[in-house]
């Protein structure tokens, strides 16, 4: 099991250091979050192809890690196409000078490899622990499906949304934005459950929980729903009234 972690955490490593790399030619960090999704795919089939009998649990955990995160690296690439570097990471420039390249290695590159390697850990594990998906992992399959259409539908849906002229400033609450204010987080949350329960295949593996949790935690109160929502409403019209209606996360029918 060492040798699959180490390997993949290696790979992770360099994967973003040579990320880290290109943003510094093109200056440009944004290149990151495209990669987020994409990451996951790597860590997969590493652990995948070091393991010395994944089996059918290691195959379909990697092909569902491919699809999930190849879908959501494709998505966050053409939504930030032409559109410079995020205001975050200019912020980051402002803020650190003439030492953001060498923080931003630490702080945004290496740091999302750190991230992305233990919320793996579930799949990396599964790779060692081999054999062929039960019960367990059947369901697993059907949670996963149904994160992958909430944060697939949610993504296409908001897209749509601020397509059209006549939306511009007012809040997304049609579709499943109707149900939840970030359809697309709960999914993700949703995919990375069913990841965990595609991956545990016996008792001594459920430490492994660690990776989900984490991955619970960035969306609920880091980058995801608190980072989003500490602005949005002084930025969005009409945004308090949405909040009072509609759940954060989970979804449930809007309140009169």
């Amino acid at each position: 099991m060492s040798q699959v972690l180490l390997t993949s955490g290696l790979v992770a490593v360099g994967a973003f250091t040579v990320l880290w790399v290109i943003s510094l030619l093109v200056r440009d960090a944004s290149i990151v979050d495209p990669f987020w999704g994409p990451g996951f795919v790597l860590i997969a089939w590493t652990a995948f192809v070091t393991a010395e009998d994944p089996g059918g649990r290691g195959l379909l955990l990697a092909i569902l890690v491919t699809v999930w995160g190849l879908r959501l690296g494709l998505h966050l690439a053409i939504r930030n196409l032409g559109k410079g570097e995020d205001y975050r990471y200019q912020e980051f420039r402002r803020r650190w000078g003439r030492r953001f390249p060498a923080v931003s290695l630490g702080t945004v590159f290496l740091l999302q490899a750190l991230l992305a390697w233990v919320v793996s850990l579930p799949v990396q594990v599964a790779m060692v622990d081999g054999g062929a998906p039960g019960l367990i992992a059947i369901a697993g399959v059907a949670v996963w499906a149904v994160g992958f259409f909430f944060e697939t539908v949610g993504d296409l849906q908001l897209v749509r949304f601020k397509r059209s002229p006549e939306n511009a400033g007012t809040v997304m609450d049609g579709g499943l934005w109707r149900y939840s204010r970030h359809p697309n987080y709960f999914g993700d949350f949703t995919v990375w459950w069913g990841h965990f329960l595609v991956a545990v295949a016996r008792p001594a593996s459920l430490w492994t929980v660690v990776g989900p949790l984490l991955m619970s935690f960035l969306l609920l109160r880091v980058s995801g729903v608190t980072l989003l929502e500490r602005t949005i409403t002084s930025r969005r019209p009409g945004y308090e009234e949405y909040v009072r209606r509609t759940s954060a996360f989970f979804p449930r029918p809007p309140k009169p």
